[in-house]
């Protein structure tokens, strides 16, 4: 089968289309025919070798996490699943990649491709809608009131997390460009900060809690709009030694994410606020969860762009401009 991987780490991975082998099943695992994948900035990362000590592949190794397709085959302990079922999933974190005409997922990853979206739309879920709902259900417990800070309100991960922060009740706060403006406030955002006109730690104050999804001194000025007692939880780093910890990593690496994170966690401290990074993580069951708003249409997809399969790699260069309203999509089928 057909498949976009890379044979190396670092600056020249060499990422192209290859033939390989069609996968084989576990026993608790489906075999999905691919119709589309959501990229995410984590795809362009992998090859540098950044996630190398924690993400673990063997090269050369297909790219791509979301997927939504048509089931093919089912492991003998697959219950939930059967050939000609529709179905979306992350594969992220689990060694295989979705960037192919077929993949292999676990049973428990998966959920039923939500019923009012095509496979483009429900292969742009996946990943953003398990990072939202694990952070703000999971980590930050947010609730009807509060207010959240969720930077970067027009991409991939904000534009699905202001609408699950809305549904959940938050007052949202984001930043976007000028021309991104109606569309976040679309959303739902509350407060908008245009980040080419103001500095949003001089307009916002009194927010409850912060996801982190931007690079840089982001994180750092947050703290600023914060009251005693918030929580800041981080998609982008740095990592702290708690996620070391979590994957049973060695003991250098809980040092040296511990030096990572040592100076946020210290200025956090000082403001009685609490600093944790995250790492989503597969779950079917979430998925399910996320499913229903979909269905419900209280939450919905931001597409920018569909590639089609052959112009994976520009997609990926597209991808790495950081520009993008919304989730790009491959179109296998």
């Amino acid at each position: 089968m057909r498949a976009l991987t890379f044979k190396r780490y670092g600056k020249a991975p060499e990422i192209g289309f290859a033939d390989v082998p069609r996968p084989t099943l576990k026993a608790d695992e489906i075999l999905v025919q691919v119709h589309a994948v959501g990229l995410n900035p984590i795809d362009n990362m992998i090859p540098t070798g950044m996630f190398k000590p924690v993400l673990h592949f063997q090269l050369p190794a297909t790219l791509g996490s979301d997927l939504a397709g048509i089931v093919t085959e089912v492991g003998r302990h697959v219950t939930r699943f059967k050939p000609g079922d529709a179905v979306f999933a992350s594969i992220f974190d689990l060694g295989t990649g979705s960037l192919a005409e077929f993949a292999v997922v676990p049973e428990s990853a998966a959920a039923p491709k939500p019923s009012n979206l095509d496979f483009i739309q429900a292969a742009s879920i996946p990943m953003v809608g398990l990072t939202s709902w694990q952070v703000l259900k999971e980590r930050l417990k947010l609730r009807a009131g509060q207010k959240i800070f969720i930077p970067a309100g027009s991409g991939g991960i904000g534009t699905f997390a202001i609408q699950l922060a809305k549904h959940l009740g938050a007052t949202v706060g984001t930043t976007t460009s000028t021309g991104n403006v109606q569309l976040v406030s679309g959303l739902g955002a509350d407060e908008i900060v245009d980040y080419k006109k103001q500095d949003f730690d001089k307009v916002l104050q009194g927010y409850d809690t912060v996801l982190g999804t931007i690079r840089g001194d982001a994180i750092e000025k947050s703290l600023g709009i914060l009251k005693p007692g918030a929580k800041i939880v981080s998609i982008v780093g740095p990592l702290d030694t708690a996620f070391a910890r979590a994957r049973h990593l060695n003991f250098v690496l809980k040092f040296v994410f511990g030096l990572m994170s040592r100076r946020i966690k210290l200025l956090a401290r000082k403001r009685d606020i609490s600093y944790l990074f995250h790492f989503v993580r597969p779950d079917g069951a979430q998925l399910n969860e996320i499913r229903l708003l979909l269905e419900a249409e209280l939450i919905r997809p931001v597409i920018d762009k569909v590639f089609p399969f052959d112009q994976a790699k520009e997609a990926l260069a597209y991808l790495a401009q950081g520009r993008s309203r919304g989730k790009l999509v491959i179109q296998l089928k």
